[in-house]
């Protein structure tokens, strides 16, 4: 979202986690911006039984965490690699220097916020509302709209699309066959496509 050269000009540091290395975690103090520059990472609670609900995921260009950092709270959320990835790391200080003295990433980042508030609005009402496979549909048909693409092929495995719904993983199999006779998506080579 925010160009190498802009992040680099501020400080930004380049650091790398492996995969399933944790990056900060549920209640920690949020002192850093964080862009992803390679790889996967992902938000995520734990239930009490711990059963793992991912808030969201993220890949190359895309910030997380931001919210805390901007309102000073706690993170509501642990962020994790997914997989191998290289990230900007850039400290709080000199991120809100930079949006302070860059008026047009300011209005482009708050932009992607209002945008994740309305994602947040839709998965929570279709998890307190809908069975599985009407959420299941809308996270789909949401990705789709994202990526602006008539076919779209989901880039997600069967567990992050439960992680991402609150179902288990055999329940979101069992719809997405179901999905399937209907006609309303397609499997190929164990891909969704919308």
């Amino acid at each position: 979202m925010i160009e190498k050269d802009v992040l680099l000009s501020y400080e930004a540091k380049e650091i790398e986690l492996n995969k399933n290395e944790s990056l900060f975690s549920e209640g920690g103090k949020a002192n850093f911006y964080y862009q992803i520059l390679s790889g996967q990472v992902k938000m995520y609670n734990l239930t009490e039984t711990g059963k793992e609900f991912v808030q969201g995921m993220f890949v190359a260009g895309q910030s997380f965490g931001e919210p805390p950092l901007l309102g000073n709270f706690e993170y509501p959320a642990g962020a994790m690699a997914v997989q191998y990835s290289k990230l900007y790391k850039l400290s709080k200080k000199q991120f809100l220097l930079l949006l302070k003295e860059n008026n047009d990433i300011h209005l482009e980042f708050t932009s992607m916020l209002c945008k994740r508030l309305a994602y947040k609005a839709m998965i929570g009402r279709e998890i307190s509302v809908y069975p599985p496979d009407h959420r299941i549909l809308t996270l789909l048909q949401y990705l789709r709209k994202q990526s602006n693409k008539s076919s779209f092929t989901v880039d997600l495995t069967r567990q992050q699309i439960a992680e991402l719904t609150g179902l288990r993983v055999e329940t979101v199999i069992r719809v997405v066959k179901k999905l399937e006779t209907q006609k309303i998506l397609m499997l190929e080579n164990h891909k969704i496509i919308m």
